[in-house]
């Protein structure tokens, strides 16, 4: 059944061409409304009720939800064309863009994984007495409170909430897990006359509890505080941002779901083996501390997990992938957008990536300022640190001329900045940024006074792993080119072996999490496949001659796929029985320094080096000192040695 797109120009102040935008979308587009939400809210009652209806109006959502629940019927979704096409200072045609929006909004949604969290109401407060007591008695009403003084406050005369002092050595965990550990702790004696008196102190005493309102003033208890659930900072000496912490706090009480913003592969991570690290992006960029090494992988707690993205974008293997929405549904959207936008008559589109902040700046900028240039498709991202270099090099190989992030304020700015770092290099320059501006108008003046270079001839939208589509993406930007040079720390490059150096003894291939390194069973060969190769640095790590150096840089030629062999040397031929083993430069200079070895003098001790596994054996059991010999077996005793020893015979 075809949808029924309703739309509305907002008493005349935007453009809606119904019949091109019927035409371009395939969809039912009707002649637009003047005021939908208002005088002519009976063609919205009308939708709703022939139902597959989407209205083109966010702003008033409540107010369609509210008629539908009037009328009895499921609620239309709401797409926004106004704020990001509608409303603008560029006279260009906006039916492209348009059409693009609504291609977009159109992909199923991903379905959303939680889990739930509960918090009983155990909350902790610390801070000194005439702040964290106060802030005490207002929750003590919501929540079962426990006050963590300094020693030497003054001990209140209530019982309405736990006192005890002591200094709070470590705490872990997240909403409704949090573990503390506390020392020098002393509790209250509720008995006796007068005021209360304290227990003796202990040191290391453990508690745990669902809420943390840290009224101290120093330094936070966890990375990326902010980002941290449950956790609740504030300035003792501001008392708007404690009376904030104090309201927050009393809410959570209850089941909540936490999302989980990420999935793993443990067998693709290659962050250790055999107690060799490797790679360390991912653990190096988490700003929360949620991502730890367990083994030969890592692993992410999902209640520490705050969801930047960051992780995703930076794993080179794909063992920790963004899934709040996946990062397949992402291609998809970014390669929807460029498509719907070219087949609408539209040329060299310009991509914006924003999160929610970026969507207010939008709507500021259409509401009283220029708006966004016709050719600028915004796509808000969950988190704008999933929208990695695959992301951005894909979206410039479907068509976009250039493609800019604007990042919010809880973004980590420098992580984003790493991978359009990276973008660029395989982009080529001019084709990606950064707008990092807090200001809508700035962010509008930046965009009208961009020149995008002209965007690739062919567009392509390849299917597959973040690294296959990196690889034909640029494939599809550089036709003519063979090697990209990348920057240091890329995911993608060759292994350099020098030959003078390296004896094959095949470390590096038992190590290699990719199986990029690779070894040939009947000959002495070093076999390497560039296009799976994540620059981990393990075998560079283990080689025992340092051998091994990485060249990060992105090969576009059909070689990346094939196992080429970087190091190889004549076998060995067994002196016994002439099977080939080994390398023979390996055996000559091993017989070579080992002549003088006091070990090896006399006999054929210096010849078994040069002889195969089986002659070897061989030659060991027929030597005289045959290490596999054992003594003489004492001869069995009979009959006759028992009676031999008797009297009476």
């Amino acid at each position: 059944m075809v949808k029924s797109l309703i739309t509305c120009d907002c008493l005349g102040s935007q453009t809606v061409d119904a019949d091109a935008l019927s035409k371009a979308t395939g969809m039912d587009v009707q002649s637009p409304c003047t005021a939908l939400c208002t005088r002519q809210i009976d063609r919205a009652a009308a939708a709703l009720t022939k139902g597959n209806a989407v209205f083109c109006c966010t702003q008033e959502a409540r107010t369609f939800d509210a008629l539908a629940e009037e009328l009895g019927v499921e609620p239309a979704p709401v797409l926004d064309l106004r704020d990001r096409a509608g409303w603008t200072e560029d006279t260009r045609s906006n039916v492209p863009k348009m059409s693009a929006l609504i291609a977009e909004s159109l992909l199923p949604p991903a379905a959303e994984k939680s889990l739930d969290v509960v918090a009983e109401g155990l909350c902790l407060v610390i801070g000194r007495a005439e702040v964290a007591l106060p802030a005490a008695e207002q929750l003590s009403d919501y929540l079962s409170v426990t006050v963590l003084l300094a020693e030497g406050d003054e001990i209140p005369d209530t019982r309405a909430y736990d006192v005890i002092t002591g200094r709070l050595r470590r705490a872990t965990g997240a909403l409704g897990q949090f573990e503390v550990v506390i020392d020098a702790l002393r509790q209250i004696e509720p008995g006796g006359r007068g005021g209360f008196d304290l227990t003796e102190a202990k040191d290391g005493g453990v508690s745990q509890c669902d809420v943390i309102v840290d009224l101290r003033g120093d330094v936070p208890l966890f990375p990326a505080h902010d980002k941290r659930e449950g956790y609740l900072r504030a300035d003792p000496g501001h008392p708007a941002g404690v009376a904030a912490a104090v309201m927050a706090a009393s809410h959570l009480v209850g089941t909540f779901e936490k999302p989980l913003y990420v999935k793993t592969e443990p067998m693709l991570c290659a962050h250790s083996r055999a107690e060799q690290t490797g790679c360390t992006r991912c653990l190096d960029l988490c700003p929360t501390g949620a991502i730890v090494p367990n083994g030969d992988h890592v692993t992410v707690d999902p209640m520490i997990c705050a969801g930047c993205g960051a992780c995703s974008a930076v794993c080179p293997s794909g063992a920790i992938s963004y899934d709040a929405p996946p990062v397949d549904l992402t291609f998809r959207r970014v390669q929807t957008l460029a498509k719907a936008y070219l087949d609408a008559g539209g040329e060299a589109p310009r991509l914006l990536i924003h999160d929610s902040h970026g969507t207010e700046m939008i709507g500021l900028s259409a509401r009283h300022g220029r708006g966004l240039p016709a050719d600028v498709i915004p796509l808000e991202m969950t988190a704008i640190g999933a929208f990695g270099h695959a992301e951005v090099v894909a979206a410039l190989a479907a068509g976009f001329a250039s493609v800019a992030l604007l990042p919010g304020p809880k973004a980590d700015v420098d992580a984003l900045s790493a991978q359009v770092a990276l973008a660029q290099a395989i982009a080529g320059e001019g084709r990606v940024r950064v707008l990092d501006t807090p200001d809508p108008d700035v962010m509008s003046d930046a965009l009208y006074d961009e020149t995008a270079p002209a965007p690739v001839a062919t567009p392509v939208r390849p299917m597959g792993t973040r690294r296959q589509i990196t690889r034909q993406a640029a494939r599809a930007l550089h036709p003519e080119t063979e090697i990209l040079a990348l920057p240091e720390g890329a995911p993608y490059g060759a292994v350099l072996v020098d030959k003078d150096a390296c004896t094959l003894c095949l470390s590096c291939v038992s190590l290699c999490p990719s199986g990029a390194l690779g070894d040939n069973p009947d000959l002495p060969q070093l076999r390497f496949q560039e296009d799976a190769c994540l620059q981990c640095g393990l075998c560079a790590n283990i080689c025992p001659e340092d051998a091994i150096t990485l060249e990060p840089r992105l090969d576009l030629t059909g070689a990346a796929l094939r196992q080429e062999v970087i190091n190889e040397e004549e076998p060995f031929a067994c002196i016994e029985c002439g099977s080939l083993f080994g390398v023979k430069s390996t055996i000559e200079r091993i017989t070579e320094k080992l002549q003088g070895h006091s070990m090896f003098q006399g006999g054929d001790k210096l010849r078994m080096i040069q002889m195969c596994d089986d002659c070897r054996v061989n030659a060991q059991f027929h030597s005289q000192d045959n290490p596999f010999a054992g003594r003489e077996r004492p001869r069995p005793r009979t009959t006759d040695d028992y009676l031999s020893k008797r009297r009476d015979h």
